[in-house]
């Protein structure tokens, strides 16, 4: 048919659902390597803040705190607290574990 568009629609399953957290991750990963400060342990170091006001990263993540969460329940990154608010949490390290 002319003039009409398709989309494809995949049921949201546990599976893909995995894949795209992973994938988010990934993202933010690459993104704690870019603007981090790495240290003598060998582990990456940004703030929240920074982080939270990263153009590249916001661009990319659909929620950046249940990415920090997803990402620190795999063991790939540490941070105090449970819950990371913008400004309020804004000094917070967010550690990326040795890479």
């Amino acid at each position: 048919p002319t003039g009409r568009a398709f989309s494809l629609h995949l049921p949201l399953t546990k599976e893909r659902g995995r894949m795209n957290i992973d994938h988010e991750v990934d993202l933010l990963v690459q993104c704690l390597k870019r603007i981090g400060t790495p240290q003598a342990d060998g582990t990456i170091v940004t703030k929240f803040g920074v982080l939270f006001k990263d153009e590249v990263l916001e661009q990319q993540l659909e929620s950046l705190v249940g990415t920090l969460k997803a990402a620190r329940k795999r063991g790939v990154i540490d941070f105090q607290g449970q819950m990371l608010l913008q400004g309020a949490h804004d000094n917070v390290d967010i550690i990326l574990k040795k890479v």
